[in-house]
C-alpha cells in the first residue's frame, strides 16, 4: 500500500503522495537529529498531514506540543524542612511542557522510533527556538543541571510554523508542502463504478477544478459523484454541491463569471450523460425531464 493511502487511513486524504519527499528526507545525512518543516497554507491540515504522517510510517512513538496552548500548571510539591538544618539545598523548579516534552523524545529514542511533532512554533519564544536549533544541530538536551542525549538514529522532529521558520532551524531541516487539494484531476470513471460513457462527464469536471484551481480528494469526488447522479441537475445545485464537500474552496471563485462557462459545460455533460436533454424546475423541486 503506498504512502498517500497509508495516511488516508489516519486521517489525512491527499491527491499527492509524498513517498518521494520521505525517500529526500531519510537518504540525506544528518550530522543531528532528522528535521522536517511541515508547510503550507494556514490552517490545522499541517498538523494531521504530521499526525498521519507519523503513524503511517509506523514510528511506535509520536509525542506532540502546541505552543500556542497555554501552559499548564506547574504541579505543587510539599518540602519537609528540617529547622534545624544549616542550610538546604536548591530545589529546581519543575520543567515547563517544552523542556518535558524534548526530554522524553531523547529518553524514547534510545530504544524505540520517535517522532516530536512541535506545532505553532510562531508562539515560541525565541530563546525556545535557540535551544530547539541547539537540539538539532547536536542531540543533546539540557533540562535542569542534566544531559540528554537523543538517538539521533531514531528520531525524527516535525516542525510546523505558521509564519517563516526559525533560520537556523530551516537550514536544517527538509522542507514539504501540504495541499489536499493539489495535484492533477487524473480521476478514471471505472474508479467509482461508472462506465466508459462517463469520460466526457469526467473531462468536463476535470476543465471545471483546473479553473477553480482545486482537485477534490478521492473521498470528496465520491460524494461529488453521488450527488450528480441523483440531485444536481443546475448549475446553481452543481456550485452548492462543490462548496458542500471540497475543502478551501474559494467562494468568490466559484459564483465567478470565470468559472461560469466551465459550470455550464460540467452541467451540460452530466445531462448528456444521465439522458436529461432539458431540465425545468418545479418551484425548488427536483429537476425532472421537460
Amino acid at each position: 500500500m503506498n504512502l498517500r493511502r497509508r495516511m488516508a487511513e489516519f486521517g489525512f486524504e491527499s491527491n499527492d503522495d509524498y513517498e518521494f519527499q520521505m525517500r529526500c528526507l531519510f537518504a540525506a545525512s544528518a550530522q543531528g537529529v532528522r528535521c522536517l518543516h511541515v508547510a503550507g497554507d494556514s490552517g490545522r491540515r499541517k498538523t494531521a498531514f504530521a499526525q498521519s504522517l507519523a503513524h503511517a510510517l509506523d514510528y511506535p512513538r509520536v509525542l506532540y506540543l502546541d505552543f500556542s496552548q497555554p501552559e499548564p500548571p506547574a504541579p505543587v510539591v510539599s518540602i519537609a524542612i528540617d529547622p534545624n538544618a544549616d542550610h538546604h539545598e536548591p530545589v529546581e523548579a519543575p520543567l515547563g511542557a517544552f523542556e518535558r516534552v524534548v526530554t522524553e523524545a531523547c529518553a524514547f529514542s534510545e530504544a524505540e522510533r520517535t517522532v516530536l511533532i512541535l506545532d505553532q512554533l510562531q508562539a515560541a519564544e525565541f530563546q525556545q527556538q535557540i535551544q530547539l536549533a541547539q537540539f538539532a544541530a547536536s542531540g543533546l538536551w539540557h533540562a535542569g543541571a542534566a544531559e540528554f542525549k537523543a538517538g539521533v538514529k531514531n528520531l525524527l522532529l516535525v516542525l510546523i510554523s505558521e509564519e517563516t521558520l526559525y533560520h537556523p532551524l530551516a537550514r536544517m531541516s527538509f522542507r514539504v508542502w501540504t495541499d489536499a487539494s493539489a495535484g492533477r484531476f487524473e480521476f478514471r470513471p471505472d474508479e467509482f463504478g461508472l462506465d466508459p460513457d462517463a469520460r466526457e462527464l469526467f473531462a468536463a469536471l476535470a476543465a471545471l477544478f483546473e479553473g477553480l484551481g482545486r482537485i477534490p480528494t478521492p473521498s470528496e469526488l465520491r460524494h461529488i459523484l453521488a450527488d450528480l447522479l441523483e440531485q444536481v441537475r443546475t448549475e446553481e445545485q452543481l456550485r452548492h454541491c462543490l462548496y458542500g464537500w471540497m475543502e478551501q474552496l474559494d467562494h468568490a471563485l466559484l459564483v465567478s463569471p470565470t468559472v461560469a462557462p466551465l459550470m455550464v459545460e460540467a452541467v451540460a455533460a452530466l445531462n448528456r450523460y444521465i439522458g436529461l436533454d432539458e431540465v425545468v424546475l418545479h418551484s425548488g423541486h427536483e429537476a425532472q425531464d421537460a
